[in-house]
């Protein structure tokens, strides 16, 4: 399966797509039945306040054309998934979360950020292994259920995350999102003003990383040497580039629902004036750089912590051109996409375009390099940008983690996709 010619097809078809080859027209029709109510494009939450989860495990597909063992929280009764549901409630909802493990060993969830969570109704406890830590309200397997709750008492993005051997168990997958939408409206990331964005412009930025000699020894029921732990895939979203920019529930990625590509039109005071909201959730174990291409972001919440002197206080968001995101880390990133020279056909670019006999011309190009136009492409060219829009790439600045044990160019990236201004008619 990674024999030497199937590498140079799949590096031929990965810098085809940083041309500009982004299948997003074909794609935005390709969605399972139970997936019809739920955006193409951006977060897809699974609403509550009450949830029943299961802890199983099951199989994803990577890139170089793999299939990785892994474990997930899913849906009970419903298919495996990874990552995790997006858990969406509201502030001062009281959360349910029944777990079921299905796993031949013990588990847990732990939500970092909440308060006074119970377990089966009493405070949750910390498990020990003579005077080790070892867990939080282990559920017992196979088989073993709990009921988790708490008050959804601060709005902003969370982790939930295995609280059992973290160590293996948040890395075999056993990790998901808390979204808690502020009492201020959900088109709000906290309860100030100033972080008002367009709700169809919040998007989910998960990072994760896999050795598959861990999920390999997991699989079969061996242990495994941290010690020897060495990243051969790095994920978005659970899965890896180009299918991180295919839509939510592509039919063939069935146990990966979430994509990551970003669509918005650009800033405009009068008829687009609120920024879009990137929610970046790092559950790898070193901290990743991510980068969106020409698009600073202004940081404005970190762990559900709004960035305010006092609450309510003077605004401390601060702007980035990377995103440095740690180990276990939450930011909320709000961002604005400026047609900053204002080029058209009538305010020409400054530079003399190539003869076509020098270009190369990537399928997701317009034939115009102006926003909203399509040109004219030679004969027996053929693209599928839709309305002249453009293709941003955004992704890990450290470029080595692009990677899929060894296939370039296919690790943590997506694209930020800019449509023309509104109203337009772009599908």
């Amino acid at each position: 399966m990674r024999t030497s010619r199937f590498k140079w097809i799949w590096l031929g078809v990965t810098l085809l797509l940083m041309l500009g080859v982004l299948s997003i027209g074909p794609l935005a029709n390709i969605q399972s039945a139970d997936a019809q109510a739920q955006p193409a494009v951006g977060i897809a939450c699974t609403y509550g306040p009450s949830f029943t989860l299961d802890a199983r495990d099951g199989y994803i597909v990577l890139a170089d054309g793999n299939t990785m063992y892994m474990w997930s929280y899913s849906p009970s009764g419903g298919a495996f998934q990874y990552p995790g549901p997006v858990l969406c409630v509201n502030e001062g909802d009281t959360v349910t979360v029944v777990l079921n493990n299905s796993l031949a060993e013990d588990t847990s969830i732990m939500f970092p950020g909440q308060e006074n969570v119970l377990a089966n109704g009493v405070p949750a406890q910390p498990q020990f292994s003579g005077t080790t830590l070892t867990s939080l309200t282990d559920v017992a397997a196979p088989g073993g259920s709990m009921t988790y709750s708490f008050v959804a008492s601060k709005p902003g993005t969370y982790l939930y995350e295995s609280g059992t051997s973290p160590e293996k168990q948040v890395r075999m997958g056993l990790a998901g999102v808390l979204i808690v939408r502020p009492a201020l409206g959900a088109e709000f990331a906290y309860n100030r003003a100033d972080s008002q964005f367009t709700p169809e412009e919040e998007f989910l930025v998960f990072l994760s990383e896999i050795d598959p000699y861990q999920h390999q020894a997991a699989e079969q029921g061996k242990p495994f040497d941290l010690t020897q732990y060495h990243v051969h895939y790095w994920l978005i979203n659970g899965r890896t580039f180009p299918d991180s920019v295919a839509d939510n529930f592509a039919s063939w990625l069935p146990n990966q629902p979430y994509g990551a590509l970003a669509r918005v039109h650009p800033y405009d005071a009068t008829v687009h004036p609120q920024p879009g909201l990137a929610r970046y959730v790092n559950v790898g174990f070193e901290e990743i750089p991510f980068h969106p291409h020409g698009n600073n972001g202004a940081v404005i919440g970190r762990d559900g912590n709004p960035l305010e002197a006092t609450p309510g206080g003077a605004d401390l968001s601060f702007e980035k051109f990377a995103i440095n995101i740690g180990p276990g880390q939450t930011w909320d990133v709000l961002f604005k996409w400026y047609d900053a020279e204002n080029y058209s056909e009538a305010n020409p670019v400054p530079v003399t375009i190539p003869d076509i006999a020098n270009q190369t011309i990537g399928m997701f190009y317009s034939a115009s390099p102006y926003l909203g136009v399509k040109g004219t492409l030679p004969p027996g060219v053929s693209t599928l940008n839709q309305c002249g829009e453009y293709y941003i790439i955004s992704h890990n600045h450290a470029l080595f983690q692009l990677d899929a044990w060894g296939l370039t160019m296919a690790g943590q990236i997506t694209y930020l996709r800019v449509d023309p201004p509104l109203p337009n008619d772009c599908p």
